[in-house]
């Protein structure tokens, strides 16, 4: 996939509707209150922009499951509310985001307009091009700047894009550039740091980098699938029986390019999955009824040591349960070398963005995915439809 794609820039706004489909997946709570409004802050400079140029902005988003059908609580009223007072003008919330009513409402106004939630119908999911072309009757141009939904094939998404002329905002542009920089050019020594539960779900990204970076290394519950692959005992850990085969063949694989892959030598165990169970630290094999969740303090320093020098690092997935604090401390020492380095460094992922945010690494990284799914898949080497479907620069 060709991530050079054409910017606002390229763009004629001026006295256009700009339909630009924006990322409003905002976490909120039990009363629907917005607890964090840091995807809708994330889309103001686009917003501006368009409107400096003389466009009005259009926007579509999506809140929630909804399944295609209404929900009340799923409305995005609050968004529109807490949208207004960011930029400190009119913002106009349609109860509904397609159809004539929607048309004539657009029409009627020079206010940025919020589209009610997308999800709300059926077609949207599906990549109804009939939905699709429902919305564009709402825009002169399209702007893509939901990078977050990017790796879906949906109505808004990218639907618009192949109906209307198109360009990426700014916010997408600033993923695509990031991804650009390490996957396509990095600087070396590269390094990826990949964490999580399953390491069925990162064998995709593995098997793509392992033609990129020259220093791989593996924790959270992944980690044991590799440790029981290379012949040690990891007592009552996560272990995928199935995939063992694959990741001996990934082993091969990186040792035939010459790529280190790191897997942790200690760890910090409990003797159950609970943040309040007995806890110790061992060096090799885990007992049995004991389960590794973190990186003992040995591979701390090991896995700081290998990305003390690097000039680009990946980061997506946690060391270990950092959420409890027993078993936080090899999440933090890993973000703290990735932070504390001269890399540039690219953190995705939801898991590895909110411990970033949790012990305060946010400003020393050098780029904050705003998707987790969509850096995922690119990581992975995949054709992001969102991405795919807007004209090449």
């Amino acid at each position: 996939m060709n991530l050079d794609k054409a910017g606002l820039d390229t763009l004629d706004m001026q006295g256009k509707r700009v339909l630009t489909r924006v990322d409003f997946n905002v976490p909120r709570d039990a009363t629907g209150a917005i607890t964090d409004d840091t995807r809708i802050r994330a889309a103001l400079g686009t917003i501006q922009k368009i409107r400096s140029a003389g466009g009005q902005p259009i926007l579509m988003c999506h809140l929630g499951r909804p399944k295609g059908e209404v929900q009340d609580d799923l409305r995005v009223d609050a968004i529109g509310v807490r949208l207004a007072e960011l930029l400190d003008c009119e913002v106009v919330k349609l109860d509904v985001s397609a159809g004539p009513e929607a048309e004539a409402a657009v029409a009627a106004t020079d206010a940025v307009v919020l589209l009610e939630n997308v999800r709300f119908h059926a077609g949207e999911t599906k990549g109804d091009p009939a939905l699709a072309a429902q919305y564009a009757r709402l825009g002169d141009v399209f702007v893509n700047d939901a990078f977050g939904a990017s790796h879906r094939d949906h109505a808004s998404v990218s639907g618009p894009a192949r109906l209307l002329p198109s360009a990426a905002g700014m916010l997408l542009q600033q993923e695509i550039e990031a991804f650009r920089r390490v996957l396509d050019n990095p600087e070396r020594p590269f390094a990826a740091v990949l964490g999580g539960a399953k390491i069925s779900d990162k064998l995709p990204v593995i098997t793509n980098l392992l033609d990129k970076v020259d220093r791989l290394l593996i924790g959270g519950g992944m980690a044991y699938t590799f440790i029981v692959a290379r012949g040690g005992k990891v007592g009552a850990s996560l272990v995928q029986e199935d995939q063992l085969e694959m990741v001996r063949g990934l082993d091969a694989l990186g040792q035939e390019k010459g790529v280190q892959i790191l897997i942790p030598t200690d760890h910090v165990i409990g003797d159950g999955f609970s943040p309040d169970c007995s806890v110790k630290t061992v060096v090799g094999d885990i007992p049995d009824g004991w389960m590794g969740l973190d990186i003992g303090p040995a591979s701390q320093v090991a896995y700081a040591a290998a990305l003390a020098d690097c000039k680009t690092t990946v980061w997506n997935g946690p060391m270990g349960v950092f959420e409890w604090d027993a078993f936080q401390a090899g999440t933090e020492a890993v973000g703290r070398a990735v932070a504390n380095s001269s890399a540039y460094s690219v953190v995705g992922g939801g898991d590895s963005v909110a411990a970033a945010g949790k012990f305060g690494l946010t400003a020393a990284i050098s780029h904050i995915s705003t998707g987790g799914g969509a850096s995922l898949e690119l990581l992975e080497g995949k054709e992001l439809p969102g991405i795919a479907s807007l004209p090449d620069a």
